[in-house]
C-alpha cells in the first residue's frame, strides 16, 4: 500500500484536476421531488460572474427551514455570506477552495444549543392560532425547559448536528428545483471560522454550503448498493 498522501488542502482541491465532467449543470424541467433529489449533484465549480437576487437566497432558505426539528425548536441559524471581500477572507480557512469565491454566496449552517429557551415563543405562536390548548402548551414549554436545560453541552451539540443536518440538504434541495447548484463543505478551520466571523459561542459550526450558478455538472453520484446498507428488522 502506497504511503503517499495528501495535505488537506490538496485532497478538498484534487476532485476538480480529476474531475473530467464537461457538461453543464443539468437544467430541469421536471422538479418534483424525486427528481430534485436524483439529479442534484455536489457542485464544485461555479460561475463567478452570476450573483443570486436576495429574494431568491431567502425563498431557498424559508423552505428549508420547513424541516423539522427536535421539539421543533429549530435551532439552524444562517450566516449568508455574499460580500466578495468576506468570501476571500474565507478562502483560507476553508483550504482555499475556489467555490468558496466563485460561487454566488456561501451559506454557513449554524446550530444553536440554546434554541430551547424559544420554546415559549414558538409554542405560544402555536396556541395563538388554536392549534394546542394554553395549558398544553404550558406543559410542553416548561417539559422543554426542564428537559433540554438540564442537557450536557455535548448532547444539544449532537441536536444542533442532527438538525443541522436536516435543514441543510432540505436547502440544498430547494436550491436545485430552483435551478441552482450546491456543495456541502466540511474541510474548514471551525474554530477559526467561528472566531473570524465572529459567530455567538453557544453556535456550533455545522457546515458551509456554496450555493450560485454551477459551471459544470460535478460528478455522478456512485453510491453503495442497497443491499450492503439495509438491513430489515435486526443485525
Amino acid at each position: 500500500m502506497s504511503e503517499k498522501t495528501m495535505s488537506k488542502e490538496e485532497y478538498l482541491n484534487k476532485v476538480k484536476e480529476i474531475d473530467t465532467t464537461k457538461e453543464a449543470p443539468k437544467q430541469l424541467e421536471d422538479t418534483d421531488f424525486l427528481t430534485v433529489a436524483k439529479e442534484r449533484r455536489s457542485v464544485r465549480q461555479y460561475d463567478p460572474e452570476f450573483k443570486m437576487d436576495k429574494s431568491e437566497i431567502l425563498e431557498i432558505l424559508e423552505t428549508a427551514t420547513l424541516a423539522p426539528s427536535s421539539s421543533n425548536l429549530q435551532p439552524w441559524r444562517f450566516l449568508v455570506i455574499e460580500d466578495q471581500k468576506e468570501k476571500e477572507r474565507l478562502l483560507p480557512i476553508a483550504n482555499n477552495q475556489q467555490q468558496i469565491v466563485d460561487a454566488s454566496v456561501v451559506i454557513a449552517i449554524l446550530g444553536d444549543r440554546e434554541a430551547y429557551k424559544n420554546a415559549d415563543r414558538i409554542y405560544s405562536a402555536i396556541a395563538e392560532k388554536g392549534r394546542m390548548p394554553e395549558d398544553v402548551k404550558n406543559m410542553y414549554v416548561n417539559s422543554i425547559l426542564d428537559g433540554y436545560g438540564n442537557f450536557s453541552k455535548e448532547r444539544l451539540a449532537k441536536i444542533a448536528h442532527i438538525d443541522g443536518g436536516l435543514v441543510a440538504m432540505q436547502l440544498m434541495l430547494a436550491a436545485k428545483a430552483k435551478g441552482y447548484d450546491t456543495v456541502p463543505m466540511g474541510g474548514y478551520d471551525e474554530a477559526q471560522f467561528l472566531q473570524a466571523f465572529n459567530v455567538p459561542e453557544n453556535y456550533e459550526a455545522i457546515m458551509l454550503i456554496s450555493l450560485g450558478k454551477g459551471a459544470k455538472a460535478g460528478f455522478e453520484k456512485t453510491r453503495l448498493p442497497l443491499d450492503e446498507v439495509v438491513s430489515w428488522n435486526k443485525y
